[in-house]
């Protein structure tokens, strides 16, 4: 049994003495303890090691200690399995030196053996689960489909990704047939990871925002619920659309345990959005880390105050940033530790 298990219980809808909290990229650059094995292993050397991969997992557990783990990892692992070459390249960022831009490329990509192309994820999973002692939950991840495919097609990261929704409309059979290809991937991908022994699964839609709300029904959402309904009998499954604030009526309908919101929609618009009835996560600016502590402390009161302590799982909008202090991130944890509610 999970010693501190609010995370899942809030999962489940809940009645909590206060809302678990947690942060997107929480295992990762704004900690010196992170800094120093990145500065000795690559980006990708540092996934592909399970021992390193589960370090990094738990560092934030033991210095900013929020109420669950996400495992270390990248979203690109799964493309790099599908026959994708991506390299991780300083200064840039993601970068696929042989983009996918035709039907004869699609062709090229395969669904991988799991346990023979990602299996380091799995150990990694497993070493992670021994360190973290049933102490808090562990969440394994996946991108959405749709952003995936933006930077298999882009080849990079783009402010708007016009190539890739170019592909879509100017091919959509070739289109549709790799975000099928990356949707069967991802689903086989994180079953693995639930049988490896993580508590729940998110799914990060970070270019979802990209699309319009008639498009990402199309080339987003549609594939993102098929993950939802092959996963949801086996585990939670958290879906964070960044920007798809227009979404939240459809994602509510679905099997989706919970639902992210980033900082650019209010709690109350976000609760109206879903109905009311599902467990939502969010939405603190992270550049908000930025402010003065006690404005940080008293943002996050006011934050929870307005979402509401049930259904409600306290996090970023998106990712922490790299320059954040660490006595910050801190006390956006403590803040919701120390949360009563009135």
């Amino acid at each position: 049994m999970i010693k501190n298990d609010l995370f899942l219980r809030a999962l489940k809808g809940e009645t909590v003495e206060r809302p678990p909290v947690w942060m997107m990229r929480q295992a990762g650059r704004y900690l010196p303890e992170f800094r120093e094995l990145r500065d000795k292993y690559d980006f990708f050397t540092r996934c592909r090691m399970p021992e390193i991969a589960a370090e990094i997992t738990v560092q934030p557990i033991r210095i900013v200690k929020p109420d669950a783990a996400i495992l270390f990892s990248d979203i690109l692992v799964v493309p790099q399995a599908m026959n994708i070459d991506v390299e991780m390249r300083p200064g840039v960022g993601p970068w696929v030196p042989n983009p996918i831009r035709s039907a004869k490329d699609v062709e090229q990509v395969i669904v991988p053996n799991i346990e023979e192309t990602l299996g380091y994820v799995m150990d990694a999973i497993k070493v992670t689960k021994e360190m973290l002692n049933d102490e808090v939950p562990l969440i394994g991840f996946a991108g959405s489909p749709w952003t995936i495919f933006c930077y298999a097609v882009e080849g990079k990261g783009s402010k708007s990704f016009d190539l890739a929704k170019g592909m879509c409309f100017s091919d959509p059979i070739a289109a549709h047939s790799l975000l099928q290809k990356i949707t069967d991937t991802t689903i086989l991908y994180l079953k693995e990871k639930v049988k490896a022994g993580v508590n729940a699964v998110q799914i990060f839609d970070s270019w979802g925002g990209m699309l319009s709300p008639t498009d990402y029904q199309e080339f987003s959402w549609q594939y993102i619920n098929q993950i939802v309904e092959a996963l949801a009998d086996i585990t939670p499954v958290i879906v964070f659309g960044k920007g798809c604030w227009f979404a939240l009526p459809e994602m509510a309908k679905s099997k989706a345990s919970a639902l992210g919101v980033d900082w650019t929609c209010s709690p109350q618009n976000a609760r109206l959005f879903t109905g009311g009835n599902i467990t939502l996560q969010g939405n603190f600016d992270p550049s908000r880390l930025m402010s003065p502590i006690p404005t940080i402390k008293k943002m996050v009161h006011e934050m929870i105050d307005s979402f509401g302590k049930d259904k409600y799982i306290v996090n970023l909008g998106h990712g922490i940033l790299p320059h954040i202090p660490v006595d910050h991130a801190k006390a956006f944890i403590e803040a919701v530790k120390e949360y009563e509610h009135k």
